[in-house]
């Protein structure tokens, strides 16, 4: 679990990896995954939960898969709304690699993979801002990491933007919603479904 949220690991090479088909909001999918990233063997169930809720996108605009493991949020947001700039980012090297790879192989054209610290601190990105987000967040890195993640990148929401973010019932979807609404942002239930809470997320 360490290396899969910390490490800055080298991309994965193709000893490592396998692939697995993926079907979600009327896409198949044929994605690379390796045990070297966030569940390396099949589609989360927190994952799947947040793709069949979520609403449909918007045709366009610019859109954030925060946390984007092998990409399979990046890949479909991209199909999904062929004009939009879909950014995917995450810590992990081997994470951006097989997202760029994933989206590049299934058609997803707009879907730019970056690690994360480099698109937070490059100058040229700073005044990006989003109309969409989705995210699994890693609520295993602990609180602390994991608030700091979401305070920096909700933080770049459009003033009319939304993320959506799913979170399992027994590991704080609750109270990230009560941290939420503390830290200015107007959060709050947008569904539940097996266990997980599926997150709404706008600007105050």
């Amino acid at each position: 679990m360490d290396e899969q949220y910390f490490s800055d690991s080298s991309p994965a090479s193709a000893e490592e990896t396998r692939t697995i088909e993926v079907t979600a909001r009327g896409f198949d999918l044929s994605m690379r995954v390796s045990s070297r990233v966030f569940s390396g063997s099949k589609l989360d169930l927190g994952t799947r939960q947040l793709l069949e809720i979520a609403p449909d996108l918007p045709e366009g605009g610019t859109f954030l898969d925060l946390g984007c493991g092998w990409g399979p949020i990046a890949t479909i947001m991209s199909l999904e709304s062929p004009n939009a700039a879909v950014w995917a980012v995450d810590v992990n090297s081997r994470a951006v690699d097989l997202t760029q790879r994933n989206a590049q192989s299934n058609g997803a054209s707009g879907v730019r993979a970056l690690k994360a610290q480099e698109a937070l601190s490059s100058s040229a990105e700073s005044n990006t801002r989003f109309d969409v987000i989705w995210s699994n967040p890693p609520v295993r890195i602990g609180k602390d990491a994991m608030h700091e993640m979401l305070a920096a990148w909700l933080g770049r929401l459009a003033p009319a933007g939304v993320a959506y973010l799913v979170v399992q019932k027994n590991l704080g979807a609750d109270s990230l919603i009560t941290w939420l609404n503390g830290q200015g942002f107007q959060a709050s239930k947008y569904a539940s479904k097996k266990g997980f809470r599926i997150i709404e997320v706008r600007p105050a």
